[in-house]
């Protein structure tokens, strides 16, 4: 058992028990609480989530900012400034063009375009943004949510 296995299952599915991961690697649960206990006190498991599709409610959109970086402190202090906004849901440092990657959701494109122009764009070291919204989700979390339809037809023999 290795912490990797741990996680890809709670990845696949955060419900799992100690007693159903313990089951599934052919180990004891104390060994399996004992490592999920790590894995929650080093950081590397920093909450459970249950994965929603709201394709159809509200608006999601990803913001690429270009910003200056401070002295000492290069994106974080912005980064960590921005990722506080209410209407943010993750925050990236990128490679690339821009430096940041904010994912936004809102009721509406009016709640995006106000938290662009009014909160956003007038931080003091944000230069620049782009915005691109979200228009279906194929995959999330290494989920699909949508299976391809099978057609089954009939093999056609000479």
């Amino acid at each position: 058992m290795t912490q990797e296995s741990i996680l890809k299952l709670l990845e696949e599915d955060a419900r799992l028990s100690d007693e159903q991961i313990a089951a599934r690697l052919g180990v004891a649960v104390e060994d399996v609480r004992a490592e999920r206990a790590a894995l929650e006190q080093d950081g590397k498991i920093v909450g459970y989530q249950a994965i929603v599709n709201d394709d159809a409610e509200g608006v999601a959109a990803f913001i690429e900012v270009r910003c200056t970086p401070e002295r000492g402190g290069g994106f974080n202090r912005l980064a960590q400034r921005i990722a506080r906004f209410r209407e943010v849901r993750s925050c990236y440092l990128i490679s690339g063009s821009f430096d940041l990657l904010v994912m936004v959701e809102a009721k509406t494109l009016y709640e995006v375009a106000n938290f662009v122009s009014e909160k956003l764009a007038s931080l003091e070291g944000v230069l620049s943004t782009a915005t691109q919204f979200k228009l279906k989700t194929y995959k999330h979390n290494g989920l699909l949510f949508e299976e391809e339809p099978t057609h089954e037809r009939l093999s056609v023999a000479p």
